[in-house]
């Protein structure tokens, strides 16, 4: 099967196309590679014991110890620190000659003032957290430690192309995932707003609370790499989504010979063959359709989050704009009418307390004609 064959592709990533992205290679022979390649000491993620800093430098540089440990006390960040104790850090002097420090000055007394932290402000601090919360964290249990010598994948997921808005745009997601770790378990990671929309027309029940959303109802989804759809098959009610993509292929003689359908749950990533930093597929609910770019393929070092229960681990995430009511203009959309003769436009979402006040009256009847929809917001996931 291609998804596991070596005879068809290199061991080793090069450059099929300059810049953009390589030719196929078999992940888990890359690791092998690497593993046979390197020194125990290079996979080793054991924190590294304290040496003697004085003793290093003095055998590096061939110096007495006396000159070594001389040096490290004038070039140690202590050094750096200011002479006056009684000095704050986190206070800003009203006589700075530095343009940064007044401007944040001015931004921390207009944030005192208005007790609102500006968007860009909380976005950093949003991308900051992704970026860290993770970052170097050991697991409690033993067994959840990750083995030295795993493949690290970084893997750019984007925005479905039904929103035109973001077709071009930045990926939505970043994770990272293990080589020994099943497709299913990034399928169950990745979050999208179409699998959780509410099917049906609720104008004349509002309040009846749906059983289902379209993910515990549609649970149908493939990968596509190189030739192979890895279809999601286990559950009894999942469809083979890629039968429809492979015999229009085939029927009309679009140059894409040999497609391949395999279990998703049967396969690893290190048993793909695939090419850094080219577009690949997911497929859920039906149509909605995610490019997957992986950009980066290394092992992992005692710096990354070792802790297996967390992966795939999510570093970034694209924020999102949430749509406000149309009526308050403060709190997320929850209802979406058509054909509304009490709305100025068409669509138009609401609140949900604007949307009964506006659409009810006192004992719950329905106020003019209009349809009514749960709407689920894309900024949910921010």
């Amino acid at each position: 099967m291609a998804g596991s064959s070596e005879s068809a592709s290199s061991k080793v990533p090069e450059y099929e196309v300059p810049d953009l992205h390589t030719r196929v290679f078999h992940v888990g022979s890359l690791g092998a590679l690497w593993k046979e390649t390197l020194q125990r000491a290079d996979l080793a993620l054991q924190e590294p014991v304290a040496e003697d800093g004085a003793a290093a430098v003095a055998e590096g540089l061939g110096c007495p110890l006396e000159t070594a440990a001389e040096l490290g006390a004038v070039c140690s960040i202590d050094m750096l620190k200011s002479p006056d104790k009684k000095e704050d850090p986190e206070i800003i002097l009203e006589d700075s000659d530095l343009v940064t420090l007044r401007i944040r000055k001015k931004a921390l007394e207009r944030r005192e003032e208005t007790i609102i932290v500006d968007r860009a402000c909380r976005q950093e601090t949003f991308t900051y957290e992704m970026e860290s919360h993770a970052i170097g964290k050991r697991p409690k249990d033993p067994a959840d430690l990750i083995e030295e010598g795993e493949l690290l994948l970084t893997l750019n997921i984007f925005y479905p192309v039904i929103f035109q808005k973001h077709k071009d745009h930045k990926p939505y997601q970043t994770v990272l995932v293990l080589g020994c770790q099943k497709l299913t378990e990034l399928r169950d990671s990745i979050s999208c707003v179409s699998d959780l929309q509410i099917g049906g027309e609720f104008s004349s029940h509002p309040d009846h609370a749906p059983e289902h959303i379209s993910k515990d109802l549609y649970k149908s989804a493939y990968f596509y790499f190189e030739g192979v759809f890895y279809n999601d098959k286990r559950h009894s009610e999942c469809r083979d989504l890629s039968r429809t993509v492979i015999e229009w292929a085939e029927s009309h003689d679009r140059g894409y010979e040999n497609l391949q359908t395999a279990k998703m749950e049967d396969y690893t990533f290190n048993d793909l063959s695939i090419k850094v930093g080219f577009p690949y597929l997911f497929c859920h609910q039906g149509d909605c359709e995610h490019i997957i770019i992986i950009t980066d393929i290394r092992l992992v070092h005692q710096d990354d989050c070792l802790d297996r229960t967390l992966y795939p681990l999510l570093i970034k995430k694209h924020w999102l704009w949430t749509r406000k009511c149309f009526v308050c203009k403060m709190y997320t959309a929850r209802w979406v009418t058509n054909e509304d003769s009490l709305a100025p436009e068409d669509p138009c979402f609401f609140c949900d307390v604007c949307f009964r006040m506006l659409h009810y009256d006192a004992e719950g009847n329905k106020l003019g004609e209009f349809l009514a929809y749960p709407y689920v917001d894309p900024g949910t996931f921010n």
